[in-house]
């Protein structure tokens, strides 16, 4: 897509975001959070996949829907996973310091996908967003639940 509508893009991608938090944020009550996390990674997925498919502005715009999604899954409900498992006095702290690991992770992030959308173009670049979500979703599936943190430590 011309650069001149990259901005459009990010309008997209928000207005769906900021339609889409409300509803998920009301399922998030009611559901597991892991769960839900599990399935906005999985959307997250989806739209890398369909972005890495082809440029097609029709194409794009159906990633940016799923990626927009994905946002709303996930932005209120990890502000929520923060504040459930910090203590009441150290919520700040908490929110600071995920804050801080967040920006530095996107800050990574940000510099593998510039290099490798210079070395091997926008399809790679996002194959391996898609790639990087798998893992996460490994990494999620072999997390310890409480219960057995609970037993090994007590």
């Amino acid at each position: 897509i011309p650069m001149a509508l990259v901005p459009l893009v990010m309008v997209a991608m928000n207005l769906v975001y900021a339609l889409s938090a409300y509803p998920f944020g009301k399922l998030s009550d009611r559901t597991s959070h892991t769960r839900m996390l599990t399935f906005g990674l999985a959307v997250l997925i989806a739209a890398d996949l369909v972005l890495a498919a082809s440029n097609h502005w029709g194409v794009v715009l159906a990633g940016v829907v799923l990626w927009g999604v994905h946002m709303g899954m996930t932005q209120g409900l990890l502000s929520a996973m923060v504040a459930n498992a910090a203590p009441a006095d150290l919520r700040g702290t908490a929110f600071g310091f995920f804050t801080l690991v967040s920006g530095l992770a996107m800050l990574v992030a940000s510099m593998i996908a510039g290099l490798l959308w210079d070395w091997l173009g926008a399809s790679a670049t996002f194959h391996a967003g898609a790639a990087f979500c798998a893992l996460a979703l490994v990494g999620l599936g072999w997390r310890p639940s409480a219960a057995k943190v609970a037993g090994r430590n007590g």
